[in-house]
């Protein structure tokens, strides 16, 4: 059973930055799909940033968020940068392995002056 551990979760002024990061237990392929997502009120969950063969971005966040993974410690990490009070929600970290989707727990990411 793989299990995943988020933390960096915050409050943050309007133009200021965080860095999330998840850790998966248990051993992955680096090419295995990991990223996150996230849920505003009120909303659907969204995809955020997907890493795997490829990379993959939300056009909300390109150019302001950058996913990032150390395979050696099946860590994945976010770094929003710019962020906006649009960007508020539950951030969720997502991995698919061996055909299995699991989330972390969600991490709270609250833009606001």
């Amino acid at each position: 059973q793989v299990q995943l551990v988020e933390s960096g979760g915050g409050l943050v002024q309007p133009g200021g930055s965080l860095r999330l990061s998840c850790a998966a237990s248990g051993t992955i392929f680096s090419i295995s799909p990991m990223g996150w997502y996230r849920q505003a009120p009120g909303k659907e969950r969204e995809l955020v940033a997907l890493s795997g063969v490829t990379t993959a971005y939300a056009d909300s966040v390109k150019g302001r968020f950058t996913i990032s993974r150390d395979n050696a410690k099946n860590t994945v990490y976010l770094q929003m940068n710019s962020l906006k009070p649009e960007d508020t929600a539950v951030y969720y970290c997502y991995l698919n392995w061996r055909a299995r989707n699991f989330w972390g727990q969600g991490t709270q990411v609250t833009v606001s002056s």
